[in-house]
């Protein structure tokens, strides 16, 4: 009798266990909803780590491509300052082999000899030292500081300019062209500079065109275009979301479009063949001109692919 009173007690305390687990507030279905309640609390920790992290990751490199626009504007001005020194290198008066010349400390330093005086065509060796004209270059940086620097080709002869309205008009020679302009006007078709300045004009007429390229490709083209005075960084640059990573879309302004073009032409002609500098620069150039050969005209924005992987448009 003992033994079964043992085992009765033993089948009542195993009948309050099964008992226990049956009930939903401590059972098994208590422990199911602690699990998904916890789940549910960890997988939104992850994902709102991983949203301040994809943020972070942005505002990066907006910060990367503002200090690389901030470094080409540098650039810019450092080589503007350049060609002013050389201007006013060139623009003083030639000394004479006696002359001495002055110092900051208001003494006087003797020639060495006949090969101390400089012309207007002496190499930079031969130039006088920097500090002597001190003065003279901070008031004239002073005065030109805020005003816009003639780009390349503004003392070109003018008829180069009426040869490239011709081109862009249409028209085979502007009238009332001067004589001494005949043989340049004859050989504007051959002249690539005349391809070159009707492209400028019908970027000129162009308010916006859209730009889709590689990020690397985009951060390489804003650099080299930040240095020009009519380049405006765009206000946004957004990825492509289509299931391949790294591609970027953006857009740019005419006159943007103007200063691109025209850095992207400079550093085609002075980069070294078989280079990236010039596959790039060569290869983007004639995309946008094969683009602005022949605009439509009626409203619609030019789109610019960088991406001769991307999808033909189906004209929707």
């Amino acid at each position: 009798m003992q033994k079964l009173a043992a085992i009765e007690g033993q089948l009542k305390a195993t009948q309050q266990k099964a008992e226990r687990l049956d009930d939903p507030t401590v059972g098994l279905t208590a422990l199911h909803g602690e699990l998904v309640q916890s789940r549910l609390k960890i997988v939104e920790k992850i994902e709102g780590g991983v949203t301040g992290l994809r943020e972070e990751n942005r505002e990066i490199r907006r910060r990367q491509d503002r200090m690389i626009s901030d470094l080409n504007e540098t650039r810019g001005e450092l080589r503007q300052l350049l060609d002013l020194a050389d201007v006013l290198q060139s623009a003083a008066p030639p000394r004479t082999p006696g002359e001495s010349t002055p110092t900051p400390s208001g003494e006087t330093e003797q020639p060495t000899g006949p090969e101390t005086g400089y012309g207007l065509t002496d190499s930079v060796e031969a130039r006088p030292p920097a500090a002597a004209d001190t003065a003279h270059q901070g008031e004239t940086m002073e005065n030109t500081e805020h005003q816009p620097q003639p780009e390349d080709g503004a003392q070109e002869h003018p008829a180069l300019k009426k040869a490239i309205e011709a081109a862009y008009q249409g028209t085979a020679e502007p009238a009332g062209h001067s004589p001494a302009a005949a043989p340049q006007a004859s050989a504007g078709a051959d002249d690539p500079r005349i391809a070159h300045g009707v492209l400028l004009l019908r970027a000129a007429g162009v308010a916006s065109v859209e730009l889709i390229a590689h990020r690397d490709t985009w951060e390489w083209l804003a650099a080299l275009a930040a240095g020009h005075s009519h380049f405006r960084t765009p206000p946004s640059v957004e990825d492509i979301k289509d299931g391949r990573e790294g591609r970027v879309q953006t857009v740019l302004s005419g006159r943007s479009l103007i200063a691109l073009l025209i850095e992207l032409w400079n550093t085609r002609s002075t980069a070294a063949p078989l280079q990236s500098e010039w596959a790039l620069a060569t290869m983007t150039y004639n995309r946008i001109a094969a683009e602005l050969t022949d605009p439509a005209g009626q409203g619609q924005t030019i789109r610019i692919v960088l991406d001769d992987g991307y999808p033909p448009e189906t004209g929707d």
